[in-house]
C-alpha cells in the first residue's frame, strides 16, 4: 500500500527480484492508496489535529485499501508498517518473514499516518535504521529484496544465502576471484590449495576476525564453538602483543 506504486514497481522489476517474478517464484502487487480516497481530488492527507508542521495521511483510504486486499487473501496477512518507531529489521527477521505465504507493507508519507489506521490494521512495526526517509517506499524495497532472496529457488545458488554475512551472526569471510595476482596483491595461498577442509577452517577464522574487528556486538549473539573461542582468544592475545 503506497502513494507511489511506480516507484516500487520500477525498483523491483529488475535483477534477481525481477527474474523471480518472471518465474512466478514471488508476486509483488502495488496498491495505490489514492484510489481509495473519498474526494474527487484524490487527497489522502490533512492537517494534524492539535497543530504542528506537515500533513498526516488520513485513515479512511488506508483502511479501504486494506479491506480490498483481505477480500482477495486466503487469510488475513501480516501488515508491516515502516516506521522509525518499529523493531529494527535484520537477517533473522528476514528469514522469519520469508516463510510467510503473504505479506502486506504499508508505506507512510508526509508526517506519518493517522494512529487509528495503524491500530486497526498493522501487525508489525518495523524500522530499517535510525534515520528518517521521505517515505516508506525505499524501506519497503529494502525489506522485499532481503526477504525475497531467501525464498527457495530465487537465488540460483542456494548455498550463497546460507554462507553470507549475518549467517550464524558472523560477517562473511573475504572473497577472491581471478586473476590470482592483481597489482602485486595475491590471493591467499590457502584458497589455491584445493584442500577444502583447510579452506573451510580459514574462512571460519576470517569470519571470526572480521566480526571481532567490525561488528563485535554480533559475537554476543553468535553460536561459537569451543574451537572458535580458543581461536579468538589466541587472536586477541596476538593482536594485543602487536600494539
Amino acid at each position: 500500500m503506497t502513494l507511489f506504486p511506480d516507484m516500487i514497481r520500477q525498483g523491483l522489476n529488475s535483477s534477481i527480484i525481477g527474474k523471480a517474478q518472471e518465474k512466478d517464484l514471488i508476486e509483488i502487487n502495488t496498491i495505490n492508496i489514492r484510489d481509495y480516497a473519498y474526494n474527487k481530488h484524490k487527497q489522502v492527507d490533512d492537517y494534524p489535529y492539535g497543530g504542528g508542521a506537515g500533513m498526516v495521511m488520513q485513515p479512511e483510504p488506508i483502511y479501504e485499501a486494506y479491506k480490498n486486499i483481505i477480500t482477495k487473501s486466503e487469510e488475513k496477512p501480516r501488515v508491516i508498517y515502516l516506521t522509525p518507531q518499529g523493531k529494527t529489521f535484520n537477517q533473522e527477521m528476514a528469514m522469519e518473514l520469508s516463510k510467510e505465504k503473504e505479506l502486506t507493507f504499508l508505506c507512510g508519507h508526509y508526517e506519518g499516518i493517522d494512529e487509528r489506521a495503524i491500530d486497526m490494521i498493522v501487525t508489525d512495526e518495523v524500522s530499517i535504521g535510525d534515520y528518517i526517509l521521505t517515505g516508506g517506499e525505499l524501506a519497503v524495497m529494502v525489506m522485499i529484496d532481503a526477504i525475497s532472496r531467501l525464498v527457495p529457488n530465487v537465488l540460483s545458488n542456494e548455498v550463497s544465502a546460507e554462507t553470507e554475512s549475518f549467517d550464524d551472526n558472523l560477517l562473511e569471510y573475504p572473497q577472491y576471484t581471478r586473476p590470482a595476482v592483481f597489482m602485486d596483491k595475491k590471493v591467499p595461498d590457502i584458497l589455491l590449495s584445493g584442500h577444502h577442509k583447510n579452506i573451510d577452517d580459514w574462512r571460519r577464522e576470517q569470519s571470526l576476525i572480521r566480526t571481532y574487528e567490525k561488528r563485535p556486538d554480533l559475537l554476543e549473539k553468535a553460536d561459537l564453538t569451543d574451537k572458535d573461542k580458543k581461536f579468538l582468544d589466541k587472536y586477541c592475545k596476538l593482536k594485543g602483543s602487536m600494539l
